[in-house]
């Protein structure tokens, strides 16, 4: 039959949580065949979850996920479904995706091209299959066909493009294309990073040109191991036009996205273009009969179609990062936030985020199944509208000391007040000066902001801790560190203060960008509906720690440099790995009208002395969200050593070549 009905399956999975993984995996099965989906396939190593980490070294894991396989299989009747999970074959761990069609395991068709850049490391667990290669695998008692196969199920040509298969040059579509295949699935678990969708939307349009094909593309969703997020990202394309696009960033448990897809049409264009198909051993015939499908009539050239969501970066980061903290509260079975609300940028945002994360979860499952999701949380369980959710999930302390001003408290409170969010309020500058006289009274001497400034600023963000993590403890809540970016970069927090926390949602986020997005959010709104005005108080205000007395009028750019500076020399010092003095050229271009060389040289200076003195508190940061592809995190993509030589010969050439206010010769060129 010339039209079939095709999904692509959408789970958000956990690593080894084989009981709730297989209970999605079924249910996406199950609304697959109540729309008469004939061919449905499911995420990457979906049986299992993705990020398994070492534990896919262990032998149980592989016996758990051939059960959990067995157990779907007899929910397949006439359908064809394909799900991810590793096998060993060999003696070799291989990343594969087996196609069950109508209760009857076909095969396993085996990654060629494995992920290891970054946050991906899967060269450390897997090994890659060759091209062209087939091979038999035993489960039970029964021999399949494993390796590069293409199956032709009622004479209709199905290959796979694995993830990674489809980032690379030689990626495995051109010889899937050779080899006639009608249709193209991508099963994936591509974590999230500011407009990636757009890139896959790309390549999934060009590979069902490029390749005379439906092409089918499926990804993973929410939070699932700690630290990537997945949009959930799920298209079909055909010869070039999209075809279906489902809904990014859901709170859903499994969803599908389902297109009619004509295989006559895209053979009329391979017919033209393609040689004669090769023979070999990599085709797999199945037996199936194709259900009768009417073809779908509308303006899109006889097919369905939806708009992608073309996200703004600023709602992508709300949407990310909020389902991101939903998800690892909903995961870590813990009872709600604590937030060390301060008043200021940070703690603002990540307050902020937390009621989003209530608000996206209610406007997309509604408030029944809200509470379901969250069912160990007793507190909510009696509520009756999402700002009582709000107000047992959020918990926000205030800790003043008497450098702390009136304007920070006002824009505290009237934030707490927005979201709905309990506000607790203390004072602690009487633990601040039992912690001094404890030490001056051993010293001998007094302290003073003329010879102890940074002591006694830190001792301030200490003592703030032990109060927020005795909140957490008694409500049984996470801790969310407010440390960002920019601060991760210069080392600008307090280790054991402004760093505590189980998780922290805005270390991959600068200060220059997250007081934008909060201007974003007071002024043009979540999706254009929900606009944050109790965010106004804080986005009135100049960055400051707050830790010297209030005469000295403290502020953060003061502290260190404007926050759009340090974001550049980031970029361009860390990202693009460019020596001192590149920066510094590249800075005098952008920077040197506004601020003149001597602040450019200071500031720059500051930086790379700063960035390599703070490794070490880089490296005990509370695990972050991976938002970019460029962040700062040494465990999941910005390795640098504790200890180095602190770019001391390369600030001496700076300096020689400010100097000399000409160009040093070096190799390659100088500046942009």
């Amino acid at each position: 039959m010339p039209h079939i009905k095709i999904a692509a399956g959408v789970i958000n999975s956990m690593p080894m949580a084989w009981e709730s993984n297989r209970k999605y995996i079924i249910e996406a099965i199950q609304e697959a065949q109540k729309q008469d989906v004939s061919v449905l396939c499911l995420p990457e190593l979906c049986i299992t979850g993705y990020g398994c980490e070492d534990a896919f070294y262990g032998h149980d894991i592989i016996n758990q996920a051939i059960e959990s396989l067995l157990e779907i299989v007899p929910h397949t009747s006439n359908i064809a479904v394909s799900v991810g999970l590793p096998v060993k074959h060999h003696n070799k761990l291989f990343n594969a995706h087996c196609l069950i069609v109508n209760k009857q395991i076909q095969g396993f068709v085996l990654k060629q091209n494995l992920a290891n850049n970054g946050i991906h490391y899967e060269t450390r667990w897997f090994h890659a299959w060759a091209a062209g290669q087939r091979d038999e695998i035993r489960v039970g008692e029964m021999g399949y066909p494993i390796g590069d196969l293409t199956y032709e199920i009622d004479g209709v040509k199905v290959g796979y493009e694995i993830c990674e298969d489809a980032w690379v040059a030689q990626r495995p579509g051109r010889i899937l294309y050779e080899r006639g295949t009608d249709i193209i699935l991508n099963p994936s678990a591509s974590h999230f990073s500011f407009f990636k969708s757009q890139t896959r939307e790309r390549f999934v349009i060009d590979a069902s040109r490029a390749f005379g094909c439906s092409y089918l593309y499926t990804n993973l969703l929410g939070n699932e191991a700690g630290r990537v997020v997945y949009d959930g990202d799920a298209m079909i394309a055909s010869d070039g036009t999209l075809l279906v696009s489902g809904p990014r960033f859901s709170y859903q448990d499994s969803l599908i996205v389902v297109a009619t897809i004509d295989t006559e049409l895209t053979r009329l264009n391979q017919v033209q273009n393609r040689g004669p198909i090769p023979q070999g051993n990599w085709k797999v015939l199945v037996q199936f009969e194709w259900p009768e499908i009417k073809p779908v009539l509308n303006q899109k050239a006889q097919f369905e179609y939806w708009e992608k969501d073309g996200f703004l970066k600023e709602e992508e980061f709300a949407r990310a990062v909020s389902l991101a903290l939903f998800d690892y509260l909903r995961k870590s079975k813990s009872n709600g936030y604590v937030i060390s609300l301060s008043g200021g940028a940070d703690s603002s945002a990540i307050a902020a985020l937390c009621y989003l994360a209530t608000w996206f979860a209610h406007e997309s499952i509604g408030l029944e199944k809200f509470k379901q999701k969250l069912s160990h949380i007793k507190a909510i369980q009696e509520a009756e509208s999402i700002e009582e959710v709000a107000k047992n999930l959020i918990y926000t302390i205030y800790q003043g000391t008497e450098n702390s001003s009136d304007a920070t408290f006002n824009s505290a409170t009237s934030l707490a007040k927005y979201i709905n969010a309990t506000f607790y309020n203390i004072n602690i500058n009487g633990l601040v000066e039992h912690y001094k006289t404890l030490i001056e009274d051993q010293i001998g001497r007094k302290l003073s902001w003329e010879t102890d400034d940074i002591a006694l600023q830190n001792i301030q963000a200490r003592v703030r801790a032990p109060s927020a993590w005795l909140l957490t403890n008694i409500k049984n809540a996470l801790l969310l560190a407010t440390s960002n970016r920019s601060e991760g970069a210069v080392g600008y927090s307090t280790m054991d203060g402004d760093t505590s926390g189980s998780i922290s949602p805005i270390a991959g986020i600068d200060k220059h960008w997250l007081r934008h997005w909060l201007l974003w959010a007071e002024n043009e709104g979540i999706a254009g509906v929900l606009k944050l005005k109790g965010l106004n108080a804080v986005n009135n205000l100049q960055p400051t720690a707050e830790l010297r007395p209030l005469s000295n009028h403290q502020t953060d750019e003061d502290d260190l440099m404007p926050y759009e500076i340090l974001n550049e020399l980031e970029n361009w010092g860390i990202r693009d790995k460019k020596p001192p003095i590149e920066v510094f050229q590249r800075a005098e271009v952008l920077f040197g009208e506004r601020f003149g060389r001597e602040k450019l040289l200071l500031w720059t200076e500051r930086f790379f002395k700063l960035w390599s003195r703070n490794q070490w508190k880089r490296e005990r940061y509370a695990p972050s969200f991976h938002l970019d592809d460029h962040n700062l995190d040494p465990r999941s993509w910005c390795r640098f050593p504790i200890l180095s030589g602190g770019f001391e010969k390369e600030l001496s050439d700076l300096r020689e070549y400010f100097n000399a206010k000409k160009p040093t010769r070096r190799k390659g060129k100088i500046g942009f």
